[in-house]
């Protein structure tokens, strides 16, 4: 590569210089993925060190369609892996944001958002949403009866379908932690 770009600077050809810079520019990057949290970390933080051991919830019947319907396509996995002790519940899920997935994890606290990561981002945009003044927006919220959010999340300009995905993923945790049996 640098062999390359040294030739096109060297040469009396600016445009294959245009060229290699623009083809570089629009090259979705093999570098864009983020790890900005483990799953065992993320974990380890939601249970004050000590997570409970995983549990499996079953996406079938109607809870399946429920699903579908806030995601807005079918599940991609028949059951969801999830942590839980007597009151709080943790979900790490993932959604498609533009093109690629990003997973999140989720703390449901007596049926109310209590914390909010993005574990890894894979977009080539939008990576604003890992920051805290993004997922702050999720704490306390709760699922309404028409299985929304309780309350505004703002939208981050560049990053509207990450946004939503969150928003889906977040509404996801909630009503996954409805169902979970709890104790």
């Amino acid at each position: 590569m640098a062999s390359i770009l040294a030739s096109a600077i060297s040469s009396k050809r600016p445009w294959a210089l245009l060229c290699l810079i623009l083809a570089c520019a629009f090259t979705p990057s093999a570098f864009a993925e983020g790890v900005y949290l483990s799953q065992d970390q993320f974990l380890a933080e939601s249970f004050d060190g000590e997570p409970p051991p995983a549990q499996l919830m079953w996406l079938t019947g109607p809870l399946r369609e429920q699903v579908s319907d806030i995601l807005g396509h079918a599940p991609r996995a028949a059951r969801v892996r999830y942590w839980s002790d007597a009151q709080r519940s943790a979900w790490v899920l993932e959604e498609i944001g533009k093109e690629q997935p990003i997973t999140m994890g989720f703390v449901v606290d007596n049926g109310e958002l209590h914390a909010t990561r993005v574990l890894i981002y894979r977009e080539s945009r939008g990576w604003e949403i890992r920051h805290d003044f993004f997922t702050r927006q999720f704490e306390r919220l709760r699922l309404t009866e028409q299985h929304r959010l309780s309350g505004p999340v703002d939208n981050i300009s560049g990053a509207t379908l990450s946004v939503s995905a969150a928003r889906r993923m977040a509404r996801v945790a909630l009503l996954l932690d409805r169902h979970r049996p709890h104790s």
